[in-house]
């Protein structure tokens, strides 16, 4: 395993120099700039600006400089909030997209472990068709969709919840419900598919055949073989719901990581843009490697190869 973990993380290092590389010159190839504003600033000021920043340097010499500065862990200062680092704003902000992430995490393994347990019990029935249909319906209907229609429902209309707002336990809940009702949808459909595969093996026939419950079948017979697809789909769900908030948090007003990144991109911040980049690019590799490794560790007949 650690042979398996040390050729992973050497593996990451040239994905994050092309993944580095690549953001820096397609953010200054974009058309505009950091300092183009509805506010006309004087050719002079301007060039203060840029010297400050070192924008006024040749482009390949920005490049080098910028690799030289995260190869020391300096991800530069942000244009859009002078006097803050992109350090610290990744400090500030990423605790409240993970908090929303695992709360989101929550509400898709609930109700998507649920619906596909009962719906395996209950094959080709009303208890199968029904989550199996909104399952459907869950993934077809993006985040940017579900998020409004919520708030029309549970905050416009009913007044249950607040439309936006990070300040209040109930806050959390209209935004987890979004962001976890898609990945939901897709390990229900996993977590089906999973366990009839293995309540048709003849291991789980012998157990029926001792008398043993649909219940004590699941969860333990079935249960370690059955959620594999599920484990292996939650490296990808975990990254997703974390770097997945971008619409999220911009929908309901979330002070996270994904609202800045989003103002970051429209307002050319370039540091504050990479650093986002290459930080979701390391948490996405690290979750990946954590599912891997579980995975192994559930299915023995798997190695770290």
């Amino acid at each position: 395993m650690l042979r398996f973990i040390t050729r992973r993380f050497l593996e990451t290092i040239p994905v994050l120099f092309i993944i580095a590389t690549a953001t820096f010159f397609m953010m200054r190839l974009t058309p505009g700039g950091p300092f183009d504003s509805e506010k006309q600033v004087s050719p002079e000021i301007r060039a203060r600006m840029e010297a400050h920043y070192g924008l006024d340097k040749p482009l390949f010499q920005q490049y080098l400089l910028q690799m030289k500065h995260l190869l020391q862990g300096d991800l530069g200062p942000s244009f859009k909030y002078p006097g803050r680092s992109v350090n610290e704003i990744i400090a500030d902000s990423f605790p409240v997209s993970l908090e929303l992430g695992c709360e989101a995490l929550v509400v898709a393994l609930v109700f998507g472990l649920a619906a596909g347990m009962v719906a395996s019990l209950k094959q080709n029935s009303a208890w199968d068709h029904i989550p199996m249909g909104l399952a459907m319906i869950g993934i077809c209907v993006p985040t940017f969709v579900l998020g409004p229609l919520l708030i029309s429902a549970f905050a416009l209309h009913l007044d249950w919840f607040n439309a936006a707002g990070w300040y209040f336990p109930r806050d959390r809940v209209l935004p987890a419900l979004t962001l976890g009702a898609y990945y939901a949808a897709y390990i229900a459909r996993l977590c089906r598919g999973g366990f009839l595969e293995v309540l048709n093996q003849d291991y789980i026939r012998t157990a029926r055949a001792k008398g043993a419950g649909g219940a004590q079948v699941l969860f333990k017979h079935a249960l370690r073989g059955g959620i594999l697809p599920v484990v292996s789909f939650l490296g990808p769900t975990v990254a997703g719901v974390l770097t997945g908030s971008f619409v999220v948090e911009t929908i309901f007003g979330i002070p996270g990581l994904g609202r800045f990144f989003v103002t970051a991109a429209f307002n050319r911040d370039y540091f504050m843009v990479m650093g986002s980049v290459l930080f979701y690019a390391c948490f996405v590799m690290a979750c990946n490697l954590v599912a891997d490794v579980v995975l192994v560790w559930l299915n023995p007949k798997m190695r770290f190869e």
